[in-house]
């Protein structure tokens, strides 16, 4: 598990380099994308309902990056986009993608696992979103 909780940060890092992030916010975005994947890790032992461990992990990387981009004042963003990508769906688009093309009597399967981590990521990131802006004091 520490091996993929460490790959989870070389990923994010390596990502962070693909879309020039400033190298400044480069290990905090990488330490955010390394607890989302750990938190993950750690509910999926507990349970194994996807859509869940993905909601709780968004959870976690979106209040992580709204504490961050204040702390450092920097755009959300910087943190958000690439410490979500260890949780993206992408082995579930994949296999999607290739019951499509197979004609496969799974593609709806496929379809709705990956509908349902995407649309727990969409969820947790609005939910954590709004939190913050309800809570902000408004600037004048």
């Amino acid at each position: 598990m520490i091996f993929k909780i460490i790959g989870a940060f070389i990923a994010v890092v390596a990502f962070c380099i693909m879309i020039e992030l400033p190298k400044k916010y480069m290990v905090q975005a990488g330490l955010t994308g390394m607890i989302g994947w750990g938190v993950y890790l750690l509910v999926d032992i507990i349970g194994h309902r996807v859509e869940i461990d993905a909601l709780i992990s968004a959870l976690c990387i979106a209040t992580m990056s709204h504490i961050l981009a204040r702390v450092l004042k920097a755009p959300v963003s910087n943190f958000l986009i690439p410490g979500i990508l260890p949780i993206v769906p992408g082995g579930s688009i994949y296999r999607c993608a290739y019951a499509f093309i197979n004609e496969s009597s799974y593609l709806s399967t496929y379809m709705n696992e990956t509908l349902k981590i995407a649309g727990s990521i969409a969820l947790a990131i609005f939910f954590v979103d709004s939190v913050f802006k309800l809570h902000m004091p408004k600037r004048k």
